[in-house]
């Protein structure tokens, strides 16, 4: 059985930085392709960053620039280095990975920002 747990979550000032971390059990080939979004209050969730099966990654409008996905397959995890946070970076974020057209997502872990 797949599953896919995020950590690393926590609360910062603006402009520190934090590495999410999404880890996979159950299956290699999950990590594949995985994204990370996330969902402040109100708001709809969001994609924030992806990468592929041949390491091409995408970046949200608002990642670029300060965030950097990243794989490590002897750990089956992927990481979301997150640098120059902001106010507006707070919300919860979670791990999505697609295994045979099935999509897999994890319990979210929270990211706050303050000013």
């Amino acid at each position: 059985q797949v599953h896919i747990v995020e950590s690393g979550g926590d609360l910062v000032q603006a402009g520190g930085s934090l590495k999410l971390a999404c880890a996979a059990s159950g299956s290699t080939f999950i990590l594949n392709n995985i994204g990370w979004y996330r969902q402040a209050p109100g708001k709809e969730r969001e994609l924030v960053a992806a990468i592929d099966s041949v390491d091409a990654v995408n970046y949200a409008d608002s990642a670029k620039g300060r965030f950097t996905i990243s794989r490590v397959r002897s750990k089956n995890t992927v990481y979301l280095q997150m640098d120059s946070l902001k106010p507006e970076d707070t919300a919860v974020y979670y791990c999505k990975g697609i295994l045979w057209r099935t999509a897999y997502w994890g319990q979210g872990t929270q990211v706050t920002v303050s000013s």
